[in-house]
């Protein structure tokens, strides 16, 4: 016999966390209509080709690759190495995130959209990482991306929509930090290794993870010297309020067009006077995201310091993606959702609504043929004025249909005896209060359920 199991860092979700999980969907995709996003889905798998090199090195690694059908052995005896072997055996893989797919897509599809193309995207992803809380190997994201269009106001909508949907939710406390892609590089550019730009921003990338002496470990061991070491520290110690840190950017990048560009943008996103966050985006000269596309603006949301999770979304500005597949020119700028570490904050925080949770209202008790026939037509007006009922699926005891509902949490029993049924009436009992009443089938219609 074979013993049930599922893979590590994969879920089932039953019902009462389907629901739980399909409210923060709803929360996230009305605020995505209400901005204007047009919805897409692409394909579970991609070509290998299509994902490999797009993430950097630690990213490439955590690619889950799909093994060919067909002579698979006869192949892999054929292989040198095991880069050979990869390509050899594997074409496919799962995708790695939604932006990359997103790109193939916009390019294949460049002559049939209207631009600037505005697209969300709420599908499961995969990365062969290491299982902990609040890390999966499968689980959701759902992006907002912008593509043809540098406009800045973009990055402030995108802003605002993050601000809008944990408003929403009863998320006080989160955090929404940001910095510049172009900053990163100017600081690449003061340390005279601009080759070095990724090797740089992969190590600050890890700060909150090993620390300052982790991070100037690794900046050794990728080529920076111990005076490049000290001028990186010093960029990453500058601290103060957004006003503040904007204004000691700009006297240590004074001679830095690139730097100066990137001040510029961080201020209109921060001060563009058209808009009022309900909490207020951070400047963070640690954030990094070692991800090798992002080009401007990048974005980062922290959960509240009350709970013990990472990042709960993320995202950036990425001028040259499209680029990557023979597209130059489309600008693009997009943020992703954390769904699954967002219900792990929810949860633990307490802030799912009793309405998130909520499934069969009424429960009509069955108590023969007569009141089951009768209670099914009672049922399905109940079910056409949007209110779930169900009726129990067979003649038992009181008892076992009452701890059916307690057990399912519905909240109404509707009873039809025979002292019902001869006046034309409904029992309708309330299980948290134990109050009950007759009434009418037209009060039963309109009665708050």
């Amino acid at each position: 016999m074979i013993k049930p199991g599922i893979p590590k860092g994969t879920r089932d979700f039953g019902p009462v966390v389907v629901r739980k999980r399909n409210y923060i969907f709803q929360t996230i995709r009305n605020t995505f209509e209400v901005f204007g996003f047009q919805p897409l889905e692409t394909p579970a798998m991609e070509n290998l080709s299509t994902l490999t090199g797009k993430y950097g090195e630690e990213g490439d690694k955590l690619i889950f690759r799909i093994l060919d059908n067909g002579e698979i052995f006869d192949r892999a005896m054929q292989a040198k190495d095991n880069r050979e072997l990869t390509s050899l055996i594997s074409e496919k893989a799962l995708r790695y995130d939604l932006t990359i797919p997103f790109a193939r897509y916009v390019v294949m599809s460049q002559h049939e959209l209207a631009l600037p193309f505005k697209r969300y995207q709420m599908q499961p992803v995969w990365r062969g990482d290491r299982p902990a809380k609040g890390r999966y190997r499968e689980f959701y994201q759902c992006d907002a991306d912008v593509v043809g269009s540098n406009s800045l106001l973009n990055e402030v909508e995108l802003l605002l929509i993050y601000d809008t949907v944990f408003t929403k939710l009863g998320m006080q406390g989160y955090e929404l930090r940001i910095n510049n892609r172009k900053i990163l590089a100017a600081l690449s550019e003061l340390v005279g290794k601009p080759e070095l730009l990724t090797d740089i921003t992969i190590s600050i990338d890890k700060l909150d993870k090993i620390g300052i002496e982790g991070v100037q470990k690794e900046l050794q061991t990728r080529g920076l010297t111990a005076d490049d070491i000290i001028i990186i520290e010093n960029f990453l110690n500058i601290k103060g309020d957004n006003q503040s840190v904007l204004a000691q950017l700009r006297e240590l990048f004074a001679t830095s067009a690139t730097g100066q560009k990137g001040i510029e943008e961080l201020d209109f996103v921060l001060h563009s006077g058209y808009t009022t966050y309900n909490t207020t985006p951070i400047l963070d000269l640690t954030l990094a995201r070692g991800l090798n596309y992002y080009t401007g603006l990048i974005v980062e949301v922290k959960a509240p310091a009350t709970v013990q999770m990472g990042s709960i979304g993320g995202g950036g500005r990425y001028d040259d993606l499209t680029g990557l597949f023979g597209l130059s020119g489309i600008s693009g700028v997009g943020i992703s959702f954390g769904v699954d570490r967002i219900y792990d904050v929810l949860e633990e925080l307490k802030l799912f609504p009793e309405t998130a949770q909520q499934s069969t209202r009424v429960l009509f008790l069955n108590l023969g043929e007569t009141s089951a026939r009768a209670s099914f037509n009672y049922l399905m007006q109940l079910r056409k004025k949007g209110i779930a009922a169900e009726l129990f699926h067979e003649n038992a005891k009181m008892d076992k249909q009452m701890k059916y509902a307690d057990k399912r949490s519905i909240p109404f029993v509707v009873i039809l005896g025979e002292s019902e049924l001869q006046e034309n009436m409904v029992s309708v009992k309330d299980l948290s209060s134990g109050k009950q009443e007759k009434m009418s089938a037209a009060e039963l219609l309109e009665f708050g359920f």
